[in-house]
């Protein structure tokens, strides 16, 4: 039986729109959620990053066009974005370390995404796999459509027993919802 529900699908097809509903679905139903999502930066019209936004409401960047690290920092690149890993991650994993405590309780924990930039940070990999399997915590998050080399934990997620792939395109995406919270209400069981 699954338990955590992950989707999937091309860039700009509209997972995050879907997390973001389906989170507001579950937390109006009286659900604890909690997570982040990430989120395009443009600028005039053009985009320039991506922002982590925790469901509480905190944002910071994720990355930046060109931006240098800081210095002492190693440089951490997705075609031309640079990833910011100590804001990513005081930002989600807190959020991760308090969805995979032991609180009593079913939870949700939003990922969104694990995906190429997110995984240069290894505590966030260890974070995610602790979060996985922690009793009583369901993950709603997204990954990548494999291509090029494949990502290790993205795999690692895609195979597992306990989780189900919802592939999102352009032709089904306005109809997943209630799949998605159905999906994740009976991971809660």
């Amino acid at each position: 039986m699954a338990r955590h529900v992950f989707l999937t699908g091309p860039a700009g097809v509209g997972k995050t729109t879907l997390i973001q509903k389906a989170s507001e679905a579950l937390k109006s139903s009286g659900v604890p959620v909690d997570g982040f999502y990430t989120e395009e930066v443009r600028q005039g019209g053009r985009r320039i990053g991506f922002d982590v936004v925790t469901l509480s409401g905190m944002r910071g960047p994720l990355s930046r066009i060109g931006s240098t690290p800081p210095p002492g920092k190693r440089e951490c690149r997705v075609g031309q974005y640079v990833v910011d890993l100590t804001s990513f991650e005081q930002l989600a994993l807190p959020v991760l370390r308090t969805a995979g405590s032991n609180s009593p309780g079913q939870r949700v924990c939003v990922i969104d995404e694990v995906g190429k930039m997110e995984l240069f940070s290894q505590p966030f990999i260890q974070a995610v796999r602790q979060t996985l399997s922690t009793p009583g915590t369901v993950i709603l998050g997204t990954i990548p459509v494999p291509k090029g080399k494949p990502l290790a934990l993205v795999e690692e997620i895609r195979t597992r027993n306990d989780v189900k792939v919802l592939s999102v395109t352009k032709d089904n995406r306005n109809h997943l919802l209630p799949e998605i919270v159905a999906c994740v209400q009976s991971g809660r069981k």
